[in-house]
């Protein structure tokens, strides 16, 4: 019985008596008789007995609140805890999203309860929305496809490859982040919700392997149960074609709620469906993997991630060299820039240490105020898209004179004007869980596209500057051409043609700067 219920109970009996005459009058006379006195000690008795359950109850929920509260606070106690880990900050957008709201409201109406109540709803404007935990887990099925993660591993806090992959572990981060049976249930349902049973499955059957593990043990946060794991896991077995899958899932779901109506009209389902084609019964699920959006390039793109696919080395081809660049600029005679050419065809050079690491935490201090969701161009709008997951801001070159700088610097060493309207203003990005830009032209491929009636024509170059590394991943890939090029912090790039691969990182990391110029 939980507290209250207990309490409920005890209000009960207390009603009950108010309102039995006989026992109205069997009070007013208590005092007078010892006999009566000692009648009384059988009420008291099963008024503690109610109030040791009431008590017991409390106890237990403060013992899970001190639980969820030591949880959390080991994490914020560690100064070293990497949010770069994208479990870390899926679970961290979950507890706000939901677990702390689970927690708020399963508490009782006290004084003290109403003060944190009160200020829950203070900052419940500024919590991340369910979109962002939809989001968040998106990002962990994205990497977990890209890397060619395994679902068990990472439920244990390792970035494991699936067994066959010729890839070494992605990530090793300095400290195990396991995810709970309810976490597991979260990323299973937003793949179940989008009817991607590819994802969800795998998921559900972790949710449901620790949910069966610790049946019983009731964590307040939580939002599901063994029972709801055992039923989406069910449906999707179903929908995948594995009714074998499906009856003997829903048969255990009866055994924890045999009054569940629902279920058991499916389990007559699956078994009719069973009787009539036997060989439903050795049917394994083949579920091909979505493919949204849809792209012919995937499995050479997610390749590249990986690997640095073909790109040679600068012995094998002598016009692939490194020198010390000044492109006969007088600004960059006292002070050459380390150049490192990649491919020629699309040309595409790395310069090294372009900007130093205060002025790459400055930029990034600039653009912090101003990041939006990164939008795409569709039609005559801007609209933000899946295959697009960053924030990104436009910085003019008036608003710090460390832009001019960086203008002056990018202009002698490209010999292009960078000045609008020739060049875009400086673009800051800053990629979040998994964050990426799938394959995509910079240049506009359409006639009708706006950037063909802007003064400054189409794009001929890109100019990237990488303004902070990422703890594992991450790559700027060239899908024609075959090579990527992994992330180097503080380091520039004159980019033809690209696509950004993913990276576990949040939002404190990632930062890329962008700057696209015209003819």
């Amino acid at each position: 019985m939980g507290p209250a219920a207990g309490l409920a109970a005890l209000l009960a009996v207390l009603a009950l008596r108010a309102g039995d005459p006989a026992g109205a009058a069997a009070r007013g006379d208590t005092f007078s008789a010892l006999t009566s006195v000692a009648r009384a000690l059988g009420p008291e008795r099963r008024l503690l007995t109610l109030l040791r359950r009431y008590l017991r109850g409390e106890e237990a929920r403060l013992r899970d609140l001190t639980r969820f509260y030591d949880k959390v606070l080991s994490l914020h106690e560690d100064s070293a805890t990497p949010v770069s880990n994208p479990l870390l900050a899926f679970t961290l957008i979950k507890r706000l999203q939901s677990d702390w709201r689970n927690v708020v409201h399963s508490l009782e109406a006290s004084e003290n309860i109403r003060a944190l109540k009160d200020g829950y709803e203070k900052v419940e404007q500024d919590l991340p929305a369910f979109e962002d935990l939809e989001g968040a887990a998106r990002a962990l099925m994205r990497l977990q496809d890209v890397y060619m993660l395994n679902v068990k591993g990472l439920a244990r806090g390792v970035f494991q490859r699936v067994a066959g992959s010729a890839v070494t572990d992605l990530y090793s981060p300095r400290r195990l982040f396991s995810l709970t049976a309810d976490d597991c249930f979260q990323v299973g349902k937003v793949a179940y919700d989008m009817g991607d049973y590819y994802h969800a499955i795998p998921w559900l059957e972790e949710a449901v392997s620790l949910f069966r593990g610790s049946y019983g043990d009731w964590k307040t946060e939580d939002e599901a149960s063994l029972e709801d794991a055992l039923d989406h896991l069910a449906f999707a077995y179903f929908q995948a074609g594995n009714v074998s899958c499906a009856l003997s899932l829903s048969r255990e779901f009866l055994l924890y709620s045999p009054d569940n109506k629902r279920m058991a009209r499916n389990v007559l389902k699956y078994e009719k469906l069973l009787a009539e084609s036997p060989n439903q019964v050795v049917a394994e699920a083949v579920i091909q993997r979505p493919n949204v959006p849809h792209l012919q390039t995937r499995d050479t793109y997610e390749g590249l991630c990986q690997t640095l696919g073909s790109q040679p080395t600068h012995y094998q081809i002598p016009s692939l060299y490194c020198s010390y660049e000044t492109n006969s600029s007088p600004y960059l005679l006292l002070q050459p820039v380390r150049k490192e050419v990649i491919h020629l065809e699309p040309y595409v050079v790395l310069y090294h240490d372009f900007v130093n690491d205060v002025e790459a935490q400055k930029i990034r201090g600039l653009a912090e105020p101003w990041l939006q969701r990164s939008v795409v161009a569709s039609g005559e709008k801007q609209l933000p898209v899946e295959y697009r997951i960053s924030k990104s801001a436009w910085l003019k070159d008036t608003v710090d004179p460390l832009l001019v700088t960086l203008d002056h610097r990018i202009g002698a060493l490209t010999g292009l004007d960078v000045q609008p309207p020739y060049a875009e203003y400086l673009q800051v990005v800053n990629y979040g869980i998994g964050g990426h830009y799938e394959p995509h032209f910079d240049h506009a491929t359409s006639p009708t596209s706006p950037l063909y009636r802007m003064k400054s024509g189409n794009r001929v170059a890109t100019f990237m500057i990488y303004l902070s590394s990422v703890e594992a991943g991450g790559a700027t890939a060239f899908i024609y051409a075959n090579f990527s090029v992994p992330v180097v912090k503080v380091s520039g790039g004159l980019l033809m043609l690209g696509c950004l691969c993913p990276v576990p990182a949040p939002c404190t990391s990632g930062f890329l700067l962008p700057r696209a110029c015209g003819p």
